[in-house]
């Protein structure tokens, strides 16, 4: 698909808009704390042939295509602040009635949206997002920074985010492992979540427990639904694409 540089209050970002379904809702695809469009690879394409739903996805700032951050330093509340720019992103693309699908940070940033613009979402499907600091999310982290220390991921990374992958690096392990970061919470915002929620979540997933589903599906206001899947990962879509397909088609499919 062609993609395309949209300026948005300033910041530059590439995005992939499919738009081909007239009167059919949009799927915002929200990429994790190391992802971007072409990582996404051919989900989004297949989740909209399943569910005729047009496709928005982009890179957010420092990632993949998109412009690079001014600085690796991030406030405690970054990822709130992503929501807010997600939004004026949807404001740019004229797009309301939206479906969010969102990855770890994006499942998480998702959620925000969700709270602070309930008028633009109609739907959120959360795969692996967190709401609050574990050990384990720690863990995680550490590891991928020894992988990058001692590993070729930093040359498997730097053919999505070319110059732009020691900056985005230090912006996740240093943000995450940061001292003030321990008490980063959202559930204060989780009442605020009256659209329908589907929150998938490997049971082997190496950066969360399931207290993430557990806590953010008996906090929102509207109906939720948990997807856990045993013996799966911190990537269900990647792992095995065809069951998260059909359950993610199937729970639109209610709605739409």
């Amino acid at each position: 698909m062609e993609g395309r540089i949209i300026d948005v209050k300033g910041k530059k970002l590439y995005i992939e808009h499919d738009h081909r379904f007239t009167d059919r809702p949009t799927i915002v695809f929200l990429h994790d704390s190391l992802g971007s469009v072409q990582l996404w690879r051919d989900f989004p394409a297949k989740l909209s042939e399943i569910t005729q739903c047009n496709t928005l996805a982009y890179d957010r700032l420092g990632y993949g295509k998109s412009f690079p951050m001014s600085t690796h330093e991030r406030p405690v509340h970054y990822m709130e602040l992503e929501a807010d720019l997600l939004n004026d992103v949807l404001i740019e693309m004229n797009l309301d009635n939206v479906i969010l699908f969102g990855h770890s940070d994006g499942g998480t940033i998702a959620l925000i949206t969700a709270a602070k613009y309930p008028e633009r979402v109609e739907a959120v499907i959360c795969e692996a997002g967190h709401i609050f600091v574990e050990e384990v999310t720690l863990k995680g982290v550490y590891d991928a920074w020894e992988a990058y220390k001692t590993t070729n991921l930093p040359e498997r990374l730097q053919k999505y985010h070319g110059d732009k992958v020691e900056m985005l690096f230090k912006a996740w392990t240093e943000t995450w492992t940061r001292e003030d970061y321990r008490t980063w919470n959202i559930e204060y915002l989780l009442k605020d979540i009256k659209a329908p929620l589907l929150f998938i979540q490997g049971e082997a997933d190496e950066y969360g427990t399931l207290d993430q589903v557990e806590k953010t599906v008996t906090q929102v206001s509207g109906s939720a639904e948990k997807y856990i899947i045993p013996g799966i990962g911190h990537t269900p879509h990647k792992e095995i694409p065809e069951l998260v397909l059909k359950k993610t088609a199937e729970f639109i499919g209610n709605f739409f």
